[in-house]
């Protein structure tokens, strides 16, 4: 059974920074042969947004408003955990923040949804 778990959430001044990781379990080389690890996120009132990816090949992408202040890593020692550091961070970053894993065996995906991590940007 595929789990995620996202961590690192709170609160932080405008200008601050802070991290938030999300850890994989469940996936197997039976069971993917590709996969890809997103952070999405939601503010109040408006649709969700993708922010970042991190593919098994760990290659990345970003939104490109986003891309000079938000990183996404795999963890050093944990593969299957991903982070997502956030530098000078405002009020518009304040969000709920959901990590997203796509895999891929033989052609089919499959999609998971953590439970979300609160973010919020506030003096």
């Amino acid at each position: 059974q595929v789990r995620l778990v996202e961590s690192g959430g709170g609160s932080v001044q405008p200008g601050g920074s802070l991290r938030v990781s999300c850890t994989a379990s469940g996936v197997t080389s039976q069971s993917a042969t590709t996969s890809a690890i997103n952070w999405y996120r939601q503010s109040p009132g408006k649709e969700r947004e993708f922010v970042a990816t991190i593919t098994s090949g760990d290659s990345t992408r970003y939104e490109e408003s986003l891309k000079h202040k938000f990183t996404i890593t795999r963890d050093s020692v944990d593969m299957n955990t991903v982070h997502l550091q956030m530098r000078n961070m405002q009020p518009e970053d304040t969000a709920v923040y959901y990590c997203n894993l796509v895999t891929q065996k033989d052609g089919h995906y499959k999609n998971y949804w953590g439970q979300g991590t609160q973010v919020a940007v506030s003096s």
